[in-house]
């Protein structure tokens, strides 16, 4: 049966969220300084769509969710059921989040939003990730359920060799990852007496996951995380998922790693995924300046897969064909002088805008002029 398409999502006083409002593109991100709400409002659209997931996996580990409250502690984290008040709404599509219907939602093991969450370095355990139910309480269940997704692969007959994959990535891809990354190395699942582990091989040598870089050790478990969403058959899509939320992209990467992960989410806009980035780097918002500029240019293609340092490569102009028709919106999340958070529809990321939100991108580009203008000061005042 198919789904009815969200599109808004409207929080209004929840936690330290006085009002949002995010409409989703193809590709939608946010930004905004530090618990500035980013990750609440993600996991607030997960829950929304993926309520029967959510639930299933909450009752599969023992929680028995009497009430709306202990749900919201079992879903965010333990104390979170203060953030919902008298005066909390939640919106989508124009129709109220109930979460005592919530609670009325079961037996869906598969939810239709792949969330791969922050810090999921954490979840690996000297390499090997945890399934849900060891994971304590005060984990969300959005990085609970990545990191039982990790398990499952880890454990499932895909085990084995793990990157480079043919097959699983276009070739552009794994170069570009290969380069940037893992450089000439190889991922795999090997055993060390009775336990099993990642590790990354260099010709005879092998390095433990605690001693990769900290780049390889963020990137990893995305990469893996990922594969969730990109089938090694013909198959463009996995059918039962169409979001993939990614927070914070960015953790522990060069710019150019970025470069390679921003690349993977054009193939999965291309393999018909909407997808939702969280962010504070500004190469992300390069990028969607980009496929704004060159959305009508007539060399767009070309120049796109130039930025990339992909040029002529055959089998990804399809992929920049296809982000240059895609939908793109960014909003930056703002906190007022009451310490509360609101929304701002930045998409248009015009850097001649009079609104600094917009001409800032939310403020990722602001501190660099700043410090560029004192640099220009100081020179002129050299000057003799």
């Amino acid at each position: 049966m198919a789904h009815k398409k969200l599109d808004v999502l409207e929080v209004r006083d929840f936690a330290h969220i006085k009002e949002a409002r995010i409409e989703f593109g193809d590709l939608t991100v946010l930004v905004g300084p530090q618990a500035g709400g980013k990750s609440l409002l993600l996991q607030i659209w997960k829950l929304a769509i993926d309520a029967g997931e959510v639930v299933s996996a909450l009752r599969a580990a023992g929680y028995s969710l009497p009430n709306p409250g202990e749900l919201l502690d079992a879903y965010f984290g333990e104390g979170m059921k203060t953030a919902w008040r008298e005066g909390t709404e939640v919106r989508v599509n124009g129709s109220k989040l109930n979460l005592t219907r919530v609670l009325k939602k079961n037996g869906e093991p598969t939810g239709r939003v792949f969330f791969v969450p922050a810090h999921r370095a954490l979840l690996m355990s000297e390499g090997w990730p945890a399934p849900f139910m060891r994971l304590k309480a005060d984990t969300p269940v959005v990085a609970r359920l990545f990191s039982q997704s990790l398990y499952e692969r880890f454990t499932g007959k895909e085990a084995g060799n793990l990157f480079p994959v043919e097959r699983r990535l276009k070739r552009s891809v794994r170069e570009l990852i290969d380069q940037a990354i893992f450089h000439g190395g190889r991922v795999g699942l090997e055993k060390a007496g009775l336990q099993t582990r990642l590790a990354l091989g260099y010709g005879q040598t092998r390095l433990p996951f605690m001693a990769w870089t900290a780049g390889q050790r963020e990137f990893t478990p995305l990469l893996l995380g990922l594969y969730r969403v990109l089938p090694s058959r013909r198959q463009r899509k996995d059918p039962l998922i169409d979001w993939v939320i990614i927070e914070e992209p960015e953790m522990g990467l060069h710019p150019q790693a970025l470069n390679a992960v921003m690349a993977l989410v054009l193939d999965l806009l291309w393999r018909g995924y909407r997808v939702v980035l969280s962010t504070h780097s500004p190469f992300v918002l390069d990028v969607v300046f980009a496929l704004r500029s060159l959305r009508k240019a007539k060399d767009g293609v070309r120049l796109l897969g130039e930025a990339f340092g992909l040029p002529n490569r055959p089998e990804f102009q399809r992929v920049f064909k296809a982000a240059l028709e895609k939908t793109t919106r960014t909003f930056s999340l703002m906190f007022d002088e009451s310490g509360r958070v609101s929304s701002k529809d930045i998409s248009s990321l015009d850097p001649g805008s009079e609104d600094p939100a917009v001409a800032d991108w939310g403020g990722l580009t602001g501190f660099s002029g700043r410090f560029g203008k004192a640099i220009a000061e100081a020179a002129v005042e050299e000057q003799p």
